[in-house]
């Protein structure tokens, strides 16, 4: 008879099989069972018909992946262990010595970081286009151009491009397109079907998402999803990310799963804060320019307008300010800390509402002209009161007065 310690290892028990819950269960696993050297030899883990080690997937991972398509309309699933991790998959997997990527000038700063850093290093080149001008992207688009990474909104200025436009001048130059879809979630607009009931469908070939915001939703989680719906594309992307060893902890799935019933109730009280917190700072006199993408006023509405909806689509929790040229640096900075309820910190997406000035002219080629001159200072609403946030904002403004 086996030892205790042995019997505790290899113990014969298996509960029994069809247990339901609200909730899937959570496999963790980096060693993964064969039942025999002959199933080892098939299993095959690239098209999720078996399992063969944790970091090429379990259930849970499976499951979550699965969903996450069925989110953004896609047809296969990547989880990284960041957004940002996300966009180096993309660029890794497609990107070679001599080849060229497309970046607009309002593109997630990591990402540009990530350009003109490794990508460099490895004889990537890259240049930036004006993302509200698609004649200036026609213009960019070169034999060298493998890759066009898109954004909608911006991150930081909101601006809305003309992302139908973009999309349709890289499939006319063969060149594939990435979105990063974090801002829309894919509940604001379909990444992969930009134009609905019309052929032939207008579609980006990769979206990729930091679900560290929406779908976490609880700032505490980091992950992203690389999505398609081409199986070459897929599985020259899958290659490249199993080379990197990239994987996501059980427990991070299982968190995602929990929130994503919630999306989309989260997502659009966060967008209703946002709207009536934006409008509000219209009417304020410290501000020149209001941006968000659901204001008539805000550069890109109309693009908005048309891709999401009418007035009444789904804008996310984003919105920022510039204000006047007149507040200078200090005075910003004092509004910032005078915040109560607005934290400050990067990221968006959680139940906490979050503030971040930032210094534009460090950021871009060149000041866009359809912003006005002064500080930026980006919001991203959370799930407090809107008119809570209304008041703290309105005592945080005494400070510049």
């Amino acid at each position: 008879m086996a030892e205790l310690t042995t019997t505790l290892i290899h113990h014969p028990y298996q509960p029994p099989a069809g247990f339901g819950a609200p909730q899937p269960g959570v496999f963790k696993a980096s060693t993964v069972f064969f039942p025999n050297v002959a199933a080892m030899r098939q299993f095959e883990w690239k098209d999720k018909s078996a399992y063969t080690y944790g970091l090429h997937g379990t259930p849970t991972t499976y499951t979550l992946e699965e969903r996450l398509c069925t989110l953004e309309g896609g047809a296969q699933c990547l989880l990284v262990p960041s957004g940002l991790a996300a966009i180096a998959t993309v660029c890794l997997a497609l990107l070679r010595r001599g080849d060229e990527v497309l970046i607009p000038d309002n593109a997630y700063g990591p990402s540009k970081a990530l350009a003109e850093g490794e990508l460099a290093h490895w004889g990537i080149t890259h240049r930036y286009f004006d993302p509200m001008d698609p004649a200036d992207l026609a213009a960019k688009l070169s034999p060298a151009t493998k890759l066009v990474w898109l954004e909608a909104a911006g991150s930081v200025t909101l601006e809305f491009p003309d992302l139908c436009a973009q999309v349709r001048l890289c499939r006319a130059a063969k060149v594939l397109c990435a979105l990063d879809n974090t801002w829309g979630a894919g509940l604001a607009f379909q990444p992969f079907d930009l134009q609905p009931g019309q052929l032939p469908t207008l579609s980006v070939d990769i979206s990729i998402h930091a679900l560290t915001k929406y779908p976490s939703g609880g700032g505490d989680v980091l992950m992203g999803s690389v999505i398609t719906t081409h199986e070459r594309l897929h599985m020259q992307l899958k290659l490249c990310h199993m080379r990197l060893g990239l994987g996501v902890a059980a427990n991070d799935a299982e968190s995602v799963l929990r929130a994503l019933p919630s999306l989309a109730l989260r997502y659009r009280s966060h967008d209703e804060t946002a709207r009536t917190l934006a409008h509000w700072c219209q009417q304020r006199n410290e501000f020149a320019q209001v941006l968000h993408p659901a204001l008539p006023q805000s550069p890109g509405h109309v693009h908005w307008r048309a891709l999401c909806g009418d007035a009444l689509g789904a804008a996310a929790g984003l919105f920022s300010v510039i204000f006047k040229p007149d507040v200078n640096q200090a005075r910003v900075d004092a509004f910032c800390d005078a915040l109560q309820l607005f934290k400050i910190g990067y990221s968006w997406g959680g139940p906490m509402s979050l503030v971040m000035p930032y210094q534009l002219e460090t950021m871009r080629s060149s000041w866009p002209v359809y912003l006005q001159p002064g500080i930026l200072v980006r919001f991203s609403t959370g799930l407090e009161s809107a008119a809570d946030l209304q008041a703290d904002l309105q005592q945080a403004l005494q400070h510049i007065a």
